[in-house]
């Protein structure tokens, strides 16, 4: 019986995480259809669960063997649990304070990562590389360059978001001097006054490889405070951002203005 309750707990829970929009805070909304596939298993299962429960009703005599189930299904109803009881919470520029702002970027790296208990986490830059051969990477980032090369004008929407932040920052050069817009929130780098950076939290499969990513801005006028939601837009220039020890791009803000969060402040990786 107790099996048919968590397997029915699990197809709740993807019903409630459906339903209620949240499901996207936890995977890339290109595979939400795996979502609902295993709603559907958790759902056959459970009924298979309850054919067998209500054909064998024997009481187990075994107090070993009671232990061991009651263990096993403690630890398959723990996941539920969570699920229902712990809030989801939109990631924005008070988590990337939380961080500490210290992007592993020293190291020389272009894609900044840091390993925080167990879960890779990127900062400024999508790094997918390691989905791919290296040369089947290079392929891939050259085919997806030809998109955007010739363009003076670049619009960057919640669909590529991801692609073109990978881009700008695996081919800095290609993109000097080309004018670029996105909508993004804002954080303040406390230790460099002259630049905002404008961001969005970026998933590339799930939630154990999300990150922050996007631009440095330089010569905005208008000072927000962290979390503002705004609409920039600049050409992209190299330059050296001295607490990373790193050559960053760098978008010189030609115009910017507040607008509203988008109903999803998330955005993904398509493949």
């Amino acid at each position: 019986m107790l099996r048919f309750l968590i397997l029915a707990g699990y197809f709740e829970l993807a019903m409630y995480l459906q339903i209620s929009g949240k499901l996207d805070q936890y995977i890339n909304v290109h595979y939400s259809y795996l979502a609902y596939l295993s709603m559907i298993l958790s759902f056959g299962l459970a009924v298979v669960q309850l054919i067998v429960w209500m054909k064998n009703l024997k009481v187990e005599s075994h107090l070993s063997g009671k232990i061991a189930k009651l263990m096993s299904l403690l630890m398959l109803a723990f996941p539920v649990a969570v699920g229902l009881l712990v809030p989801t919470v939109s990631l924005d520029a008070t988590t990337v304070s939380a961080k500490g702002y210290h992007f592993p970027l020293a190291a020389g790296s272009d894609a900044a990562t840091a390993e925080e208990d167990g879960v890779t986490i990127q900062y400024l830059k999508p790094d997918t590389s390691s989905y791919f051969t290296a040369s089947a990477y290079s392929s891939e980032m050259k085919k997806e360059l030809a998109k955007y090369k010739d363009k003076d004008l670049i619009t960057i929407t919640t669909e590529n978001y991801m692609e073109v932040m990978e881009l700008i920052y695996e081919y800095p050069d290609e993109f000097i001097g080309k004018n670029v817009s996105y909508t993004g929130f804002v954080y303040n780098d406390p230790e460099n006054k002259g630049y905002q950076f404008i961001f969005r939290f970026g998933i590339i499969h799930c939630i154990a490889d999300s990150g922050v990513y996007g631009l440095a801005t330089t010569g905005n006028t208008a000072s927000y405070k962290d979390n503002t939601w705004v609409k920039a837009q600049g050409t992209i220039s190299v330059d050296y951002y001295q607490s990373l020890n790193q050559t960053l791009p760098i978008l010189n803000i030609t115009s910017l203005s507040t607008v509203d969060e988008p109903d999803n402040p998330y955005v993904y990786r398509v493949f």
